[in-house]
């Protein structure tokens, strides 16, 4: 089957899933997570053959994404029973307001439609998106990495399986493609896709940018920051910038520059405590605006609080951005001015996670300042649309002034 029959499937599925009711889909979800728990086996096997043919082939950062375990398996069955606890995110009422008497206005959430997924070797991205997806009544197109494919495969068919039991779900609402040229296909198919996610690095990101008139939501760096001012507390400094690199260091939301108030104390010790760590620290890197991922960790001496506003600014990527600081005003000033999707005061900048966020799962993170912002869940994969409902009123009356607008909400 060609991509664009796969697209018009999606799109057709897409429409009959918008009528699907709550309780169909919290169905499909608990049946989904009890079949993944049933086959974790069949997956780890799955993982094990990719991890295999990836390990003379990929860095150790997308090695070690790869590779799914117990507790990257754990969260993911779990992020999908959460998804189930969250509100219903279509039909809901936004905005109600009578124009005049009998003419009434509601702004009501609907799904997006069909959503172009394109990730690299993050095999648990697809159950995070299909939950979500379901839940949010959009039919989705996967492409994953090629070093996933087998671990993806059994994944969607586990999620499939599922689907086709319940008579109510409609067919093709969760499809997979799998070469290079599905991609370039589904970039050019904007009469059926109505957003694409890209889930990788900043090549990946830039390219689908660059090569389509589709919507994109995402990042392309986390070049994230830590900013230790003057007042910080030592112990809070070094327990926050430690986990916030070496937790996880190749995600999006790892620390890549630490940046010192000139008058902060104890610099010289956390500068060692960091080492202590594992951490390699750069003074004078090529560039500021650089994404390690690996226990790589930029530092710079700043003058005070307004230089590092500027630095983050500057060099930033507007995903994630911490302030360590007991000065409440400086705090308040950092997070007013830095012009990131996540401004943080004291805590690490892995938190930027929709799991974390209690969103059940996320989509991705986006540094967009369209219509979704940060890690997107659920509200992030709905739109709107606008109801009007009246009894034969027209325009020439309120032009004519028989008639007049009385704005009011209800």
């Amino acid at each position: 089957m060609n991509f664009e029959d796969i697209a018009k499937q999606a799109k057709n599925a897409s429409l009959e899933m918008a009528e699907l009711t709550t309780e169909v889909k919290n169905q499909a979800l608990l049946k989904i997570a009890d079949a993944l728990e049933e086959n974790k086996s069949k997956i780890f096997e799955a993982n094990k053959t990719d991890l295999e043919q990836a390990k003379d082939s990929v860095s150790p950062s997308v090695f070690n994404r790869l590779k799914l375990e117990e507790n990257k398996m754990r969260d993911m069955i779990q992020g999908i029973r959460d998804v189930v606890k969250l509100e219903e995110p279509i039909g809901k009422t936004l905005l109600a307001r009578q124009l005049d008497e009998g003419l009434n206005l509601y702004k009501v959430s609907c799904p997006i439609g069909v959503i172009g997924i394109v990730f690299e070797a993050r095999p648990d991205v697809i159950a995070q998106i299909s939950s979500l997806a379901i839940k949010s009544s959009n039919a989705v197109i996967l492409k994953g990495g090629k070093e996933s494919i087998n671990t993806n495969k059994t994944i969607l068919g586990i999620i499939n399986n599922v689907l086709d039991s319940i008579k109510e779900f409609p067919k093709n609402a969760l499809s997979q493609v799998f070469t290079h040229d599905d991609v370039a296909q589904m970039l050019k198919c904007d009469a059926y896709i109505d957003l694409i996610i890209p889930r990788g690095g900043n090549k990946l990101v830039k390219f689908i940018k660059e090569n389509t008139k589709i919507p994109v939501l995402g990042h392309a760096d986390g070049i994230c920051h830590v900013f230790v001012d003057e007042s910080a507390d030592f112990e809070t400094a070094k327990r926050v910038i430690i986990d916030a690199k070496t937790q996880y260091p190749s995600a999006c939301n790892a620390v890549e520059t630490l940046l010192i108030h000139k008058n902060f104390n104890p610099k010289e010790e956390l500068l060692n405590e960091l080492e202590n760590a594992e951490i390699t620290l750069v003074s004078n890197p090529d560039t500021w605006a650089f994404e390690h991922g690996d226990k790589t960790l930029a530092y710079k001496t700043v003058e005070g609080l307004d230089e590092a506003i500027n630095h983050i600014n500057t060099y930033g990527s507007g995903h994630t951005d911490c302030i360590i600081t007991k000065d409440e005003q400086n705090a308040q000033k950092f997070m007013q001015k830095v012009d990131s999707a996540g401004v943080y005061q004291n805590v690490s900048t892995r938190f930027a996670d929709g799991f974390r966020y209690g969103f059940g799962a996320e989509v991705g993170i986006s540094t967009n300042k369209t219509h979704a912002r940060g890690p997107v869940g659920l509200e992030g994969l709905t739109i709107y649309k606008y109801k009007l409902i009246g009894n034969g009123h027209i325009v020439k009356d309120y032009v004519d002034g028989t008639k007049h607008f009385n704005h009011k909400d209800l």
